[in-house]
């Protein structure tokens, strides 16, 4: 996902080719692309960390948190809403264990991005910046904004990991195989990536590529090997200076860190974690991603994005993911709502007792939300123009709901919520103050959030 501007990246093949002659794999050590921009971004922040659940295709905002027991079964689908541990709010009963949870979480029933196409709308939620596109597959450009992800990592690096913000266990794509825009450093290019770990957590041992040292490569070795590699980076100095060798060093320096970083290479350790709390969260690897998660947050990472992922073989007859065009009320019933539920409610629980969860941000959201009427399919359709989004710790009030949608689900009703204002207040409890100012690579001045409010509800005053 890398994007370096052209001149750095012919100044790189050289070296890349040579190295490689010289033999790289030999050296037991991928170079990563992990940031470390330390811009000064002030504030008094009330999260330490922020972990972001994305429910990758779109989760239908009836069946999850805004159910609507009044409307008409085409509208209301077939299951019913229950209540919560707060007086007057419900949720869907698909969600049981988060309904008891939901004095720890606050609800904002009003997004809206007004987009239906996936990766757009998706961009739109990932970077709070509206998109100059709204066709479906878009790609990603160096034009784009930074996500949220990179620009908290770049803003408020992380004082204890190499790894300030991490998207795992996959990036987001559309069919086939097209990374949505809005996942990377865009414009800030490659100082502002975050770190995609490629993995799969549900199995019993995890490999990264590009984190992982060769089998046998003991920390004597990889301290001899980074003499060796530092030896060929001062004779490349000397034949070829350039500002890119320098932000490539800076990355290698990095990746040497991480493989020497206790608790942050601990931590992707997953099989260090006991069998009952990996049987709490849930075996698959949606579950195993989010346990992945609270393991990286609790060593030090600064925020961490999961993603919904795609298993082995799931095409769900043209509904994959979140995706629900057809068999909306049995893709729920029997496979993404048990997961969702099961292992959101062990995270909420897991950083409540570890003492995280008042310093920790946790953020459900999708691309968007599934039309208000069911098709003749069964299914739900996209539907950008109203959907839920739920936000708990950080000191964020419990039991809250924020906006609301109309009698059908289908449009706000109140309380319009869009991705600026979302992304403002993350930013604004991370310590990141929304109207803070930096500059991109042609030093034009340039805001984190396009005018966007952080929400008093959650903010305060």
């Amino acid at each position: 996902m890398a994007v370096l501007r052209p001149d750095i990246t012919r100044r790189l093949l050289s070296r890349r080719e040579l190295i490689r002659a010289g033999g790289l794999g030999a050296l037991g050590l991928g170079l990563p692309t992990l940031k470390r921009v330390r811009a000064a971004a002030s504030g008094q922040p009330r999260a330490n960390s922020c972990l972001i659940i994305f429910l990758s295709g779109g989760p239908p905002q009836h069946e999850t948190f805004d159910p609507k027991p009044a409307a008409p079964i085409e509208i209301r689908g077939p299951f019913l809403p229950i209540g919560t541990s707060v007086p007057g709010v419900h949720f869907s009963e698909l969600l049981p264990l988060s309904a008891a949870r939901a004095d720890r979480m606050c609800v904002i029933r009003s997004m809206t991005t007004g987009i239906h196409s996936h990766s757009t709308s998706g961009a739109f939620m990932l970077t709070g910046h509206e998109p100059t596109s709204v066709a479906e597959s878009v790609p990603p450009s160096a034009q784009d904004w930074p996500s949220l992800a990179g620009a908290v990592g770049a803003l408020r690096a992380s004082e204890r990991s190499p790894l300030d913000a991490v998207i795992l266990p996959e990036p987001i794509f559309n069919n086939p195989a097209i990374p949505w825009p809005g996942q990377n450093g865009g414009f800030m290019g490659a100082a502002w990536h975050p770190h995609i770990l490629r993995c799969d957590p549900s199995q019993e041992r995890i490999e990264i590529e590009g984190l992982t040292a060769a089998a046998g490569i003991t920390e004597l070795r990889l301290d001899d090997r980074r003499d060796l590699l530092g030896q060929l980076d001062r004779r490349f100095h000397r034949l070829q200076p350039s500002a890119g060798m320098a932000e490539l060093d800076r990355f290698q320096q990095e990746a040497f860190d991480l493989l020497h970083a206790g608790a942050t290479r601990e931590a992707l350790e997953i099989e260090r974690e006991p069998a009952a709390s990996r049987d709490r969260y849930g075996r698959g690897k949606f579950g195993q991603s989010l346990l992945l998660g609270r393991r990286l947050i609790e060593a030090g990472v600064r925020l961490v994005q999961v993603n919904w992922p795609r298993e082995p073989g799931d095409t769900a007859a043209g509904s994959p993911l979140w995706d629900t065009h057809q068999d909306n009320a049995g893709r729920l019933k029997n496979v993404l709502c048990p997961q969702f539920d099961t292992a959101y409610s062990a995270l909420l629980d897991d950083l409540a007792e570890r003492g995280l969860l008042d310093e920790t941000l946790v953020v459900v959201m999708g691309e968007f939300g599934r039309t208000p009427t069911i098709n003749p399919a069964g299914g739900r359709d996209h539907w950008g123009s109203v959907f839920s989004v739920a936000l708990a710790g950080a000191g964020v009030p419990g039991g809250g709901v924020i906006g609301a949608s109309d009698e059908r689900g289908g449009m706000p009703a109140d309380r319009p919520v869009r991705p600026p204002d979302l992304a403002a207040t993350i930013f604004q409890l991370l310590g990141i103050p929304p109207d803070h100012e930096f500059r991109d690579p042609f030093d034009r001045p340039l805001q984190v959030t396009a005018g966007g409010r952080a929400l008093r509800e959650i903010v305060g005053a």
